[in-house]
């Protein structure tokens, strides 16, 4: 009966989320925001979340601008959620002309090595695996997190890969597919800055706190000869749509130590986010994994 319910409630969720993605994106975005203020206003675990995340990592801040931020990141968060029915539903045409892309796009078509695209977590994330679908022609893989429910875990991997040139492995899967579909020409969507835990990872600075922060992509890319290139989504106010920025690929990336590549990756990260603080993802226990004897942050 449970799982009925869940699954009952899900659908209704996916068909409001494909109603509204015929709104124009300004009215969308402001239902977004609205959205985003009730989350904030009810959603008292992941509030503190980011509020205790914004709190370490803005210690220069007084107590009103860390809440003002935490505030609007709510709002981000709620566009976010509203606009991936356009990700998921909207014409391939209707989303080039909302999603603008700057940069190196067609590295990955270009590289004669294998391509790691490294994607922060900005709530726009999901924008930048429709941009490498709609913008550039080399396949993509990605692991990804099934959700618990079986109805949205389908949506989202349906959503995903659309328009046919993404492989979505999950987690449970492990690197071997991953690593067997780059070696066949895929290039490798990462979005490896959470915190999963101790296993292949060390604490290295990210704010100046202790981060648990994955060592297999400096590994991975070392193993494989991979071009490293970064990806910044940014969602613009209003209806002016987003911003991929396809980076130039890093060089010295990766080295002989990986431990040394993760810090790099973490600083590179904050320069990112000094850019649009509100818009990182702050409701992620990104300091849930602590050293030993180190208090708990959540």
């Amino acid at each position: 009966m449970k799982a009925a319910l869940a699954n009952g409630l899900a659908r209704a969720a996916l068909a409001l989320v494909w109603l509204l993605h015929w709104l124009p994106l300004p009215l969308l975005a402001r239902l977004g925001q609205g959205l985003g203020l009730l989350l904030h206003t009810f959603g008292r675990a992941r509030r503190e979340v980011a509020r205790k995340n914004v709190a370490l990592c803005f210690p220069d801040k007084t107590e009103a601008e860390r809440h003002r931020l935490v505030r609007e990141h709510f709002q981000w968060t709620g566009r976010s959620l509203l606009e991936r029915g356009l990700l998921w539903h909207a014409s391939a045409a209707r989303l080039k002309r909302l999603i603008h892309v700057e940069g190196e796009v067609q590295l990955a078509e270009r590289s004669t090595q294998p391509v790691m695209w490294l994607v922060p977590h900005f709530v726009g994330l999901e924008v930048a695996g429709a941009a490498i679908q709609l913008f550039q022609t080399r396949t993509g893989c990605d692991i990804y997190t099934p959700q618990s429910n079986p109805v949205m875990d389908a949506a989202f991997h349906q959503g995903r890969a659309r328009f046919g040139r993404a492989l979505l492995f999950s987690r449970q899967q492990g690197a071997l597919p991953v690593v067997r579909a780059i070696k066949q020409g895929a290039a490798f969507f990462n979005a490896s800055d959470m915190d999963f835990g101790l296993r292949d990872a060390a604490f290295v600075p990210f704010f100046g706190q202790p981060a648990a922060t994955l060592l297999a992509p400096s590994r991975m890319a070392r193993a494989l000869g991979m071009v490293v290139q970064p990806l910044i989504v940014q969602m613009l106010p209003g209806g002016q749509g987003y911003r991929v920025k396809f980076m130039p690929a890093w060089q010295g990336w990766p080295s002989e130590d990986a431990q040394a590549d993760a810090a790099a990756m973490n600083r590179y990260i904050e320069t990112q986010i000094a850019e649009m603080p509100a818009q990182y993802f702050w409701v992620h226990k990104r300091f849930k994994t602590r050293p030993p004897g180190s208090p708990a942050v959540y």
